[in-house]
């Protein structure tokens, strides 16, 4: 290589190398001018403690939570208790955020990452809107497609096309505002008013007696067991029990869950409901109504209990003193839990619930399907298994 040579490669990486830095300059221009920095918080001045309303929407529906004295509620639901955890969750984590990416999109392409505003076109997103006490705004965002990344380990099928790991958002509300990405997916963030209720719903336990009114006050059912741990069966003739069909429909009022809050829907005002009573082991007494919803996925289900529990424990034979001791602290634990359970039972009893289907079918059953097949006499195999000679089918 001659002098000549040399000196033109040398102005060459000169020339390249002042582009480069030209263009480096010019993005950082363009994050300062938009605020998105890369690594800055997605709502540098966001305060949780100012927040007294949240309100989510999206193309279809929308939720607004609202800070009361008593706690934070749902305002489509006619002040039903919110999930705070839920709340606090969301909240902590976009204070927390940051930008991972900036990407500046035209207005004509925001639908493509599903950020244009609710009303304003297809390719919605879901905006968040936080309001203070006094109505005054203090943030928007705009939560728009979630990005996905593949990975080949998982075996899940839900995961074939990627499991969502960030988010496009847009602040519609800060100045030259361009689309960032963010490493959370925000999967909490929607506006179905159903998952922002308090989800605790009653529980009857340690259920004594069942009795089951079919719609219209037909014939229904009553079972019963002598002890908790006890056999289960018909409080009168007719058949022998199917064990798994009664521990199925008494299970159902232990772990039953609800969807949403039914509005405009009173409790006198199910129509044609089954009535479920249930007596437990503590003295109350549960009378529960289960009525068809809108849809057939769904039932609208009503709760009410009465009664109260023992304030004392029998002591128990050639109880020693220690026992006696450690045994009337758990009993006395026990019942101060229940007693605030029940206060919250009371007050639900005023709502009515949207149940799925899957979680009363137990106990809609008709009597005759509670009844234990009786074993086919050409049925081969080794007795004391279902289904084999000598044991019930059920």
């Amino acid at each position: 290589m001659n002098r000549k040579q040399f000196l033109i490669l040398v102005l060459a990486l000169v020339v390249l190398g002042g582009a480069g830095l030209a263009l480096f300059w010019q993005d950082i221009a363009a994050y300062r001018a938009s605020g998105a920095k890369i690594g800055a918080r997605l709502l540098p001045q966001f305060k949780l403690a100012e927040v007294a309303q949240m309100r989510l929407q999206d193309a279809k529906q929308q939720t607004t939570l609202v800070r009361k004295e008593t706690g934070w509620v749902v305002q489509e639901r006619g002040g039903y208790p919110a999930n705070f955890q839920e709340i606090s969750d969301l909240m902590v984590k976009l204070a927390e955020l940051k930008v991972t990416q900036s990407e500046p999109v035209p207005a004509t392409l925001l639908s493509r990452v599903d950020l244009n505003e609710p009303g304003k076109g297809e390719g919605a997103g879901t905006l968040i809107e936080f309001k203070d006490a006094a109505g005054k705004p203090l943030a928007r965002l705009l939560l728009g497609k979630k990005i996905l990344k593949k990975d080949p380990l998982n075996p899940l099928p839900s995961a074939v096309d990627g499991v969502p790991a960030g988010r496009y958002v847009l602040r519609p509300d800060a100045k030259d505002s361009v689309a960032v990405v963010v490493s959370d997916p925000l999967n909490n963030a929607e506006a179905s008013t159903g998952r922002w209720l308090q989800k605790d719903f009653f529980k009857a336990d340690r259920i004594k007696t069942l009795t089951v009114t079919p719609a219209g006050g037909g014939a229904g059912w009553k079972i019963t067991r002598n002890e908790e741990w006890g056999q289960w069966k018909f409080a009168a003739g007719g058949g022998d029990l199917a064990a798994s069909r009664a521990v199925a429909a008494v299970n159902a009022l232990s772990s039953m869950s609800f969807t949403d809050v039914a509005m405009g829907v009173e409790p006198q005002e199910l129509e044609s409901p089954y009535t479920i009573v249930a007596e437990t082991f503590d003295n109350l007494v549960y009378t529960i109504k289960i009525a068809k919803g809108k849809t057939g996925d769904d039932y609208l289900v009503n709760a009410g209990v009465s009664g109260e529990p023992p304030k004392s424990r029998p002591a128990e034979k050639d109880e020693k003193a220690e026992q006696k001791e450690r045994r009337d602290k758990d009993f006395a634990d026990t019942r101060m839990r229940l007693e605030l359970r029940l206060a919250r039972e009371k007050a639900q009893s005023a709502w009515t619930y949207v149940v799925a289907k899957k979680d009363v079918e137990p106990l809609l059953r008709e009597r005759a399907d509670l009844i234990a097949r009786k074993p086919d006499k050409n049925e081969k195999g080794a007795p004391g298994f279902p289904g084999m000679p000598g044991m019930p089918r059920f």
